[in-house]
């Protein structure tokens, strides 16, 4: 480990992660046996590049996200986009976002792209992820990286990959992600980073780049009449969404929030926070202390929450509850997620009406315009889509899979995760989402409602769905491979007192799913649990959901069934 260490030095050219690994190798050449573990953990293996690209904690070695591993990463993508290139040189735009070290490693990445015969486009400064996304397509660029860890804690970084052309911006998915990390290790095992060719030759993405993004994406949703005086408060979890949100509000015609101003400001040391992640516990709770504080004195108070992500391609909604200690109550992301998916069919069934032949029915009369959502969110879904004669998708979690499933008018993933304009943007998109939220709100308000009385009509029309999550975060990784393991050896027989009827192990491909790991248990009542690790970060993942004859009877099944699987992951 400690040669490794010094060959890592010699390539490295950040003198923070340099200096960092120096007075490690000191230490561990002191006897100092944490040093000597912390050096096996950082070079006993290679930060592994998949279809979620790279992400992992920032420091020196193979195994963190660093100046080093990011050089191999674009000089490995280049070879891949020279490899499948025609006769034009490809293009390929770089975004990033305000975590640390973010824009050194956007710009090293334009200086290898255009080292190696590329054309390399930086975004102009950094800009949520969305952008970038959309900015792949509307440049007609071969690929798109965008570097950012999402809602990762501060420690990390991460580097997603994005493909033009056929793919329309979307993530890249197998077998693109092997043979990119194919070429990776190529780089890794036969130039030292410092050796490969660089140039400062790369191009500054125009401004109006960022202005055709605002545009599109204040279309998605104009403001309805009464939406002047809507009071609501926003926080951008000291990440880059505000100043885009911001413009695409006044373009639209929606009325300013209040910020929390202790988290409105790009900062990659996310101070108010342990976790810039909206689901988090505690993550929004300056939001409603701002929400709180706008009802004090004469105040009216605020209505609607609303917080993206760091890199805003996730939101969060909050409504005011007076049963819960905060006074407010976060809405899950399978709750927004279908009422934006039941804007979606009700647009699509009225701009239908408006036509003589519906784009959404194939020649067959099979259902070209569809719904989509990841196999782990609600399964109320695929009942608007029955309900307004669309077609449904179920897909593996991630937007790579669901901004491809066929003639997807809209997907969302219970993570907080929306595509509301598949034209522009074939990934999930907070800031979309955030305007198409607002309509909602807005429009309900105009008619003495609110979204919880949205939440209410839905299960009069569609059924009495409910849904939960277990999210279990740990220490070491080994753990949820035993729980998997033991899930796998033997499955129960029966939770919350209901036989399980049915197991599917996704592993073994189900239902012309790509293999996964992932484990489906089906109950004899229709409840569905299903069990996976996070793909982004160090936790075990359960996904519950129930439909019960009434709201009351499918909030009691649910917790039941949550109760019972908690006892029996504890067990294993």
């Amino acid at each position: 480990m400690r040669d490794r260490a010094r060959a890592w030095l010699a390539q490295d050219p950040d003198p923070e992660t340099r200096t960092e690994l120096e007075e490690l190798l000191e230490r561990a050449d002191a006897g100092d046996s944490a040093a000597s573990d912390d050096l096996s953990d950082r070079f006993s293996q290679r930060l592994a590049f998949g279809t979620a690209g790279l992400r992992g904690e920032l420091g020196a070695g193979s195994n963190r996200m660093n100046r080093v591993l990011v050089t191999q990463a674009a000089a490995g993508l280049a070879a891949f986009l020279l490899e499948h290139a025609g006769d034009d040189a490809p293009a390929v735009v770089i975004g990033y976002d305000g975590r640390r070290n973010s824009a050194v490693f956007a710009t090293d990445s334009a200086e290898i792209f255009a080292g190696a015969g590329l054309r390399a486009i930086l975004l102009p400064r950094m800009l949520p992820t969305p952008v970038l996304a959309f900015a792949v397509r509307h440049l007609g660029a071969s690929a798109g990286v965008m570097v950012t860890a999402s809602h990762n804690p501060p420690r990390d970084n991460g580097y997603k990959v994005y493909l033009g052309g056929a793919d329309d911006g979307a993530q890249i998915v197998p077998p693109v992600d092997a043979a990119i990390a194919a070429h990776i290790q190529q780089v890794a095992d036969s130039v030292p980073a410092t050796a490969l060719p660089r140039s400062v030759g790369y191009e500054i993405a125009p401004e109006r780049v960022v202005d055709a993004y605002v545009a599109a994406t204040a279309t998605v949703a104009p403001a309805p009449a009464g939406a002047s005086d809507l009071t609501w408060v926003y926080t951008a979890m000291h990440g880059v969404g505000w100043e885009t949100l911001a413009r695409i509000l006044e373009t639209a015609g929606y009325p300013a929030p209040t910020p929390v101003l202790a988290q409105i400001e790009p900062d990659g040391a996310f101070p108010t926070v342990s976790f810039p992640n909206p689901e988090e516990p505690g993550a929004m709770d300056l939001a409603y202390a701002t929400a709180r504080g706008l009802g004090e004195g004469s105040g009216a108070g605020a209505e609607l929450i609303i917080a993206n992500d760091p890199d805003a391609d996730r939101l969060a909604v909050a409504v005011p509850d007076a049963s819960e200690e905060s006074g407010w109550r976060r809405l899950s992301g399978n709750q927004v997620g279908l009422l934006l998916g039941w804007r979606a069919a009700r647009a699509w069934a009225e701009r239908a009406g408006e036509r003589e032949s519906p784009e959404g029915v194939q020649g067959d009369g099979a259902p070209a315009a569809s719904l989509a959502c990841s196999l782990v969110s609600s399964p109320a879904l695929e009942a608007i889509a029955d309900h307004y004669g669309l077609g449904f998708h179920s897909t593996l979690t991630g937007f790579k899979w669901i901004s491809r499933a066929p003639g997807v008018i809209y997907g969302f993933e219970e993570a907080l995760g929306y595509l509301v304009n598949p034209e522009t943007v074939r990934d999930k998109d907070g800031i979309s989402a955030a305007i198409a939220l607002l309509e909602m709100a807005t429009a309900a308000r105009a008619e003495g409602r609110t979204l919880d009385h949205l939440l209410r009509e839905f299960g009069d029309t569609f059924g009495f769905f409910e849904s939960d999550q277990i999210s279990m975060r740990v220490e070491d990784v080994s753990i949820i491979a035993r729980i998997m393991a033991a899930l796998r050896a033997q499955h129960p027989s029966e939770l919350a007192g209901v036989a399980v009827e049915t197991v599917d192990d996704l592993l073994e491909g189900v239902d012309g799913f790509p293999p996964g790991d992932v484990l489906r248990l089906w109950l004899a009542d229709g409840s569905r649990v299903i069990v996976r690790p996070s793909g982004t970060e160090p936790k075990l993942k359960v996904y519950l959901d129930v439909r019960g004859g009434s709201a009351e009877d499918a909030r009691a099944r649910i917790h039941a069934l949550t109760d019972s699987s908690r006892e029996l992951i504890a067990r294993l």
